[in-house]
């Protein structure tokens, strides 16, 4: 009887131990990727490059506390930039033949703030119930949470969390390309702290058979910031 009471609490523990919540996965998100450092911080500039086809495209971020971010992209010597100012977003693509801003829709606006290192959208989107805990997974052979985001215009985001390092490890989400959706999955490798900024340095995407990598090389922390960068209106 002392045996079975021994083996039933040792079954209770190993549970207890195994069965995160959704909530405590997200705490343990948020500290992993020090968001008590950044959000310390005012501005951030990163610097990097896109790789697709044999081709690298410098880009830039800009980053302002809270909610605002740009970005700009350099395809043979012309900008592709996307701007959300806190309240609204646009994006000039020259590669459709105009240079005038056009406002970004939802599931881009969504993306832009994932992108903002000040916004802990993980933390927003439990707050906001948007936030659902699926079961597990396994990523590139690391045992993963497998977490699923409702974004604005009903898409959804599923996101893997590594269970050793409560890191990110994978995105998975439908997008519309020139009217096709596809499946996007993003791999984030090369975590790094830079002047209190952790971040992946290196996140590889596939989409419909092609692969594109972001890199980053320098970032910057602090620099000086107005407000009319992120407005292209």
């Amino acid at each position: 009887m002392k045996k079975l009471v021994t083996v039933l609490a040792g079954i209770l523990l190993v549970t207890s131990i195994n069965a995160q919540s959704l909530e405590e996965i997200v705490k343990k998100y948020s500290a992993a990727n020090k968001h008590d450092q950044i959000s310390a911080l005012s501005t951030i500039k990163i610097t990097g490059k896109m790789s697709m086809m044999g081709m690298e495209m410098p880009m830039e971020l800009w980053m302002k506390k809270p909610d605002k971010i740009k970005t700009v992209t350099n395809f043979n010597g012309q900008e592709m930039v996307s701007a959300f100012d806190g309240t609204k977003g646009y994006s000039i693509n020259p590669m459709t033949g105009s240079s005038e801003p056009v406002e970004m829709t939802p599931e881009q606006v969504n993306q832009a703030e994932n992108n903002n290192l000040f916004t802990d959208y993980l933390a927003n989107y439990l707050k906001e119930g948007k936030l659902t805990l699926v079961g597990d997974d396994n990523v590139n052979g690391k045992p993963a949470f497998k977490l699923q985001a409702t974004l604005d215009g009903g898409n959804k985001l599923d996101l893997f969390i590594d269970k050793d390092s409560y890191l990110l490890l994978k995105t998975s989400t439908i997008i519309n390309q020139g009217g096709m959706s596809m499946t996007a999955d993003s791999y984030m490798t090369d975590y790094k702290d830079n002047d209190g900024v952790f971040l992946p340095m290196k996140t590889t995407t596939s989409a419909n058979g092609m692969d594109f990598t972001i890199e980053f090389n320098k970032v910057e922390v602090n620099i000086p910031m107005d407000d009319s960068i992120f407005s292209l209106k």
